[in-house]
């Protein structure tokens, strides 16, 4: 069996380029080497700890120097990371804790209250990242290098963010992992080692953990991390450290877009990728005219560690699709009513999106039947649907649960938010069906306006009327301060129909 572990992309760089600078957060600068010799003190902790090879080893902790330097010290180690997601409450971790069967939490001080009172209910040890573990680090014996694993072995367990039912642990072995760093470096993007990389997305997620951490790294280039979005500071910061790539969702083109008018400076951006939901184009548009470079926009699943597919140069980028498949990775679309076989559709025929390669997962931990239910035929299932044009461009219709059926006509809500961000009053929107006694579901569209802008409900929806079919125009109109977001910076369309469902309908048109 081929060894492999993903602690190669930092120990690599140790050896290849010792004295280039890895990492920044705000003062600190670490090169590749400083950082690699603190990961093997802290893997010789976990060691001395009675950590062995494939224990699993849960990290909670921001975007701080202290979570790239756990993530490798554990994969070191042999053990598995299991990352927790930093918006979960303390019965959510506890649920982390016991399903994945961590032995032990490394937990940053800022998570300290709700990581230790779920580790307690657990049963499981933990470790506060900075003076305690550090202290550990100190008195080690560092290893002298990484723990060889099976290349099919466990890395990473994610946790799904739980949109049905409880969340289950997608296992990722270090195969999936380093190729996912290698291709999305070398071969969807032109990563260099001159470049330099803004950490933005919670590394905690597999988006954050492959594109901006690991793939960044796989190239030997500087990563800079900044530990809470705001838009503003992550100009000045691009600005600072002469960034020239950033990696973000959409949720964070729309803050940075709206954010360079007042801007001093802005970056010289030569790389920008989108990721974790779908970038209407109106957004991909001010964000390209704000800053004058262009997104390439991408998809994946944590099951598909996570890219799939993406715009890539080689292809050419084409706004409101997915690009192409990832280099050794082939995405289809499948009939989405057959569910025990894989069916594939021609192009230009809607249907589930499915996925196979060398990005798939090993399966959901401890789920026999869920893990069935996904993979099928040696393809991923996404639950997605989707196209693919004649020219192989991909594109994400919406996702098979949030189709709304508005007296029995198909409504795909990304359809109607790529039409509703256009409008000059509206910055955000998100469309949902809500139950409705006539037409069985009714299209709601919920608004976040414009700074300075304040449409009514009746004008959004006559407005919609001259853009869109009689069946998709939202009759519902409703306004938020701010969309309700998941620990992926998704937006939780289920926490909205769970707002407005039983809230008395104004129907507008």
């Amino acid at each position: 069996m081929a060894t492999l572990s993903v602690a190669a992309v930092l120990a690599e760089n140790a050896r290849r380029r010792p004295d280039k600078e890895a990492l920044v957060e705000g003062d600190l600068r670490l090169t590749f080497g400083e950082v690699w010799r603190r990961a093997r003190a802290q893997a010789g902790a976990l060691v001395g700890l009675g950590v062995r090879p494939g224990d699993r080893v849960a990290l909670m902790a921001p975007n701080t120097a202290d979570f790239p330097q756990a993530y490798y010290a554990i994969a070191a180690a042999g053990a598995v990371v299991v990352p927790v997601h930093l918006l979960l409450s303390a019965a959510e971790v506890e649920h982390v804790l016991r399903d994945s069967g961590a032995t032990l939490l490394l937990c940053h001080p800022a998570q300290a209250r709700t990581g230790a009172a779920a580790a307690r209910e657990a049963g499981v040890r933990t470790l506060t990242l900075g003076e305690e573990f550090g202290g550990l680090a100190a008195d080690a014996e560092p290893l002298t290098s990484y723990v060889t694993r099976d290349a099919d072995d466990p890395a990473v367990v994610f946790y799904t963010s739980g949109t049905t039912g409880v969340p289950k642990g997608a296992v990722l072995s270090h195969f999936n992992l380093v190729m996912n760093a290698t291709v999305n470096a070398f071969d969807a993007n032109d990563i260099r080692p001159d470049d330099v990389a803004l950490g933005a997305l919670p590394l905690f997620h597999a988006f954050g953990q492959t594109v901006s951490l690991n793939s960044t790294w796989r190239a030997g280039a500087t990563l800079v991390l900044l530990p809470r979005f705001d838009a503003g500071r992550a100009i000045e910061l691009m600005v600072r450290e002469k960034v020239n790539t950033f990696h973000g969702v959409p949720t964070m083109f729309v803050a940075l877009a709206a954010a360079a008018a007042d801007a001093g400076a802005l970056p010289g951006l030569r790389v920008c990728v989108s990721g974790g939901a779908s970038l209407p184009v109106a957004v991909l548009e001010r964000f390209e005219k704000a800053f004058g470079a262009r997104i390439y926009e991408g998809y994946g699943l944590s099951e598909t560690s996570p890219a799939a597919a993406v715009n890539q140069p080689a292809f050419g980028a084409r706004p409101g699709t997915i690009g192409h498949p990832l280099w050794g990775v082939d995405v289809e679309i499948a009939r989405s009513e057959t569910e025990d076989a894989v069916e594939l559709l021609p192009p230009g025929e809607l249907g589930e999106v499915v996925v196979r390669g060398h990005n798939v997962f090993s399966g959901y931990l401890g789920r026999p039947e869920a893990t069935a239910e996904a993979l099928v035929d040696g393809w991923f299932r996404t639950g997605d649907l989707g196209t693919k044009d004649g020219d192989g461009f991909l594109r994400i219709v919406d996702r098979k649960k949030d189709v709304i059926i508005r007296g029995g006509y198909n409504v795909y809500p990304r359809e109607v938010e790529e039409v509703l961000a256009r409008h000059p009053g509206i910055a955000q929107v998100a469309v949902i069906g809500l139950p409705d006694d006539l037409h069985g579901e009714e299209v709601c569209a919920v608004v976040v306006p414009a700074q300075g802008a304040a449409p009514d409900a009746r004008e959004v929806t006559e407005w919609s009327k001259e853009h869109l079919g009689r069946h998709k125009y939202p009759r519902r109109v409703e306004f938020a301060d701010a969309l309700p977001l998941g620990p992926s910076m998704k937006v939780l369309k289920r926490e909205l129909r769970a707002r407005y469902a039983d809230r008395p309908v104004t129907v507008t048109g």
